[in-house]
């Protein structure tokens, strides 16, 4: 289980993810926020459940890959 952190944009009803899964939904609501901030169209963003496996943990202000944790 994992958490993907996800934007809808202007224009459009679909959400939509980049493939980045956290561990946590913290995590992935702070990534969520973090993009949202730096991208113009977001009009709201989240973080859902999934089954996926995790790829990133949130280290203070960015996204690091668990590869590069360890």
């Amino acid at each position: 289980m994992s958490f993907r952190p996800e934007v809808l944009v202007i224009n459009d009803s679909k959400w939509y993810d980049n493939g980045v899964r956290f561990a946590t939904r913290a995590e992935a609501e702070s990534y969520a926020s973090n993009l949202a901030g730096r991208w113009t169209a977001v009009r709201r963003h989240r973080a859902t459940e999934c089954e996926d496996a995790v790829t990133h943990r949130w280290l203070g202000d960015r996204s690091v890959r668990i590869e590069e944790v360890n």
